[in-house]
């Protein structure tokens, strides 16, 4: 103990003086978002032009840009992702701050002109929640709201029951909220209810068919980011 190394106290302020501009490095945000969007193979093109035609005029909506400006801190962050089958998952694009009525909309361009990033492929919703889970280690934002929204129209075809990643997400903090489309499956939403989504509040919006898309997603949204979720 007597050999213990003493700092110099101008080395130790020196120290201390340094470390808020290491932590003003990242900044603190009302929420993170994942939009985690299905393109698997029971996706024509046709519908996967009204679900990103949604994703955009929802962040075009007042409502959501609203939403956004009037929480706590003013900002969100947000990821986007595609996802099909295993090992078919693709960020479309990373991490971005929203605060204002311009990023929201410069965002809506943004997601208007992503090309689709798989042709086809089966629906792993299991590996769509893990893929969507990593993704908040690469953000250098921070918040105590941490969101996965999953939009999809069919339930797995391929990879593990989606409740496996479900419970392992939820158990370190994150909250799914599921957009299940009633396309082709006209109980889907009873199954994203008991198996896709979880965490305090969850909550699932159903979109009555790609054509009722924009309208479900823009309510979700404003319902997330107010975060006043009053569970299913």
């Amino acid at each position: 103990m007597g050999n213990a190394l003493k700092w110099p106290r101008w080395a130790v302020a020196l120290f201390f003086a340094m470390v808020p501009t290491w932590v003003a490095i990242a900044d603190e945000v009302d929420m993170q978002l994942v939009l985690a969007i299905d393109v698997s193979s029971s996706v024509n093109y046709d519908e996967y032009n009204l679900q990103m035609r949604g994703f955009a005029e929802a962040f075009r909506s007042d409502l959501v840009i609203e939403a956004i400006t009037a929480g706590p801190r003013g900002r969100i962050s947000v990821a986007a992702t595609h996802w099909a089958g295993l090992n078919e998952q693709g960020v479309i694009l990373d991490w971005q701050v929203i605060a204002t009525a311009a990023d929201a909309r410069a965002y809506a361009d943004l997601l208007d002109n992503v090309p689709r990033t798989f042709p086809y492929g089966g629906t792993a919703i299991a590996g769509a929640l893990e893929h969507a889970y990593s993704l908040f280690s690469r953000d250098k934002n921070f918040s105590n709201r941490r969101v996965i929204d999953i939009s999809g129209d069919g339930v797995v075809s391929i990879g593990r029951p989606p409740e496996v990643a479900r419970d392992m997400i939820v158990g370190n903090g994150v909250i799914i909220n599921g957009l299940p489309i009633l396309n082709d499956e006209p109980e889907l939403d009873v199954y994203y209810r008991d198996r896709v989504i979880g965490g305090l509040g969850a909550f699932i919006e159903r979109a009555n068919g790609y054509e009722d898309f924009a309208r479900a997603i823009a309510e979700k949204l404003v319902r997330e980011i107010r975060g006043t979720w009053q569970g299913v």
